[in-house]
């Protein structure tokens, strides 16, 4: 008896196989290609520069049962899925797949995961497409110009530096940015300048006083006989308070993660290298068995420069946040985000795939690295959905004609309780260090606590540079 035929669906890991085979049930069969099948070729240039820059592909050495196993797996379908990641790159995978394969254009048909859920799957699947070739020629115009650029650099490097190294498309430009930010360094001329302060106490209050005029001039001190002679001028009276003025500073909470801002955030506040965060967010991002709930994905695509989020995703969150914290919490209208110009905003940014899913209740579950991860993600998507946070304006105070004021200011309003949560595992954006206000003050009990202090500052020329490679596929080089 003929065995009845299956779809296939092929993806580009086992991880994400095992996931959708789970969501899709036997009447498909779910292969992973693990990454390229084909590329140029290692050992020459690969590519027919004198004929308009015709790629020379062969397939990958060692991967040539993989390719007879899906191609027999193949010729036993009815259809075949092709399901590599929502990118230029998985879209050139899955146009190799094609040829290597030999599928006609009805055999074979392109589907895209955003998140790995079971309703995102099935529906995918249901609305198949062709290969977008202009995202295959967009990959294959990077593909050449790396191997061009870096066949010929490369040597030079193996030559002045060391053998081994590689230089390309990315690193040539990144060195040039290195060299030219260097020069700016060295050509930098810091300047000087000073601050005239006083620690105070009023109302049972400290505070910390800075000089900002004298005789109603805003002052700018640029030397040390200037700022001697604005502290003899403070020096020579009392302090009275002049006025208090109060009012509302407002701070829009942060956009949802894009690749390189989850990249630095990892770093910042987890220690993460770019290749560990990547490693991690591919595990949330394909499926984790879920204790009790089976595999599944707990973040949306990872590679992404877009700040847009889908107005399922945003109710869901403006729900979640009305639920846990009030409906104090939850904006007007929901926070929409201004992405970079030379964004190409295909996917959206980096969420949780299901907000119902909180850290906390499937900690027992995931890795010490893929909770702090998928905590940061998360906490990072709720909060760019809540209202604003509030800060209250400074107090002027005045020793006769002289002008000092007070730095103190207190995080306020909605966002608070959040972020009393995120500070448990330094999750918190940066605030004022300073954040106890006075709310009382009597005009006779300013007083001044320790000796004014003139204090000298010197400009500083930033000296950090972060330029991110571009984490590689498997057999991309």
């Amino acid at each position: 008896m003929a065995k009845a035929k299956t779809d296939l669906v092929i993806v580009e890991s086992p991880a994400k196989a095992k996931t959708i085979g789970k969501y899709l049930g036997r009447s498909y069969t779910v292969k992973a290609s693990m990454g390229h099948l084909r590329d140029l070729p290692k050992s020459k240039l690969g590519i027919d520069i004198e004929h308009d820059f015709e790629p020379d592909y062969k397939p990958i050495r060692g991967k040539e049962a993989l390719i007879r196993e899906l191609k027999e797996a193949a010729k036993e379908s009815d259809t075949v899925y092709l399901a590599t990641d929502p990118d230029r790159e998985g879209e050139a995978i899955s146009w190799h797949l094609k040829y290597l394969l030999d599928l006609n254009d009805q055999k074979a048909r392109r589907v895209t995961f955003n998140e790995i859920t079971k309703n995102v799957v099935q529906e995918s699947i249901a609305r198949p497409r062709e290969i977008d070739q202009n995202l295959v020629d967009a990959q294959q115009a990077r593909r050449v110009l790396d191997r061009i650029v870096g066949y010929e650099l490369s040597p030079l490097l193996w030559k002045k530096v060391r053998r081994g190294l590689s230089a390309g498309r990315v690193q040539s430009v990144a060195t040039r940015m290195v060299v030219d930010r260097e020069q700016e360094i060295e050509q930098f001329e810091p300047e000087e300048y000073w601050f005239v302060d006083a620690e105070l106490r009023a109302g049972g209050k400290q505070l910390h006083a800075r000089l900002i005029a004298l005789d109603g001039e805003r002052v700018s001190l640029s030397d040390q006989a200037q700022a001697d002679a604005a502290k003899a001028r403070v020096e020579q009276g009392g302090f009275v308070i002049r006025s208090v003025k109060r009012g509302e500073k407002r701070k829009h909470p942060a956009p949802p993660f894009t690749t390189s801002n989850l990249q630095q955030e990892a770093s910042r506040k987890l220690g993460f290298t770019t290749a560990k965060t990547m490693q991690i967010a591919q595990q949330l991002y394909e499926g984790v068995d879920i204790e009790g709930r089976g595999t599944l994905g707990l973040i949306s695509y990872i590679r992404t420069d877009s700040v847009r989020l889908s107005d399922e995703a945003v109710a869901a969150a403006r729900e979640a946040i009305a639920a846990r914290y009030g409906a104090e919490y939850v904006p007007e209208k929901p926070n929409v985000y201004k992405g970079r110009k030379s964004a190409q905003d295909a996917h959206e940014a980096i969420r949780p795939a299901n907000i119902d899913l909180r850290p906390e209740e499937i900690k027992a579950s995931l890795t010490k690295d893929q909770f702090n991860l998928y905590k940061l993600v998360y906490l990072r998507f709720v909060a760019c959905q809540m209202a604003d946070a509030l800060y209250e304006t400074q107090q002027e105070f005045n020793r006769r004609a002289d002008a000092l004021t007070a730095l103190p200011s207190e995080l306020q309003g909605p966002t608070r309780d959040l972020l009393d949560r995120m500070a448990s595992l330094k999750y918190e954006p940066d605030t004022p260090e300073n954040d106890s206000l006075v709310n009382e003050l009597a005009d006779d009990t300013v007083q001044l606590i320790n000796d004014i202090e003139a204090d000298a500052h010197r400009t500083k020329e930033e000296t950090d540079l972060v330029v991110k490679k571009p984490s590689p596929r498997p057999n991309q080089r």
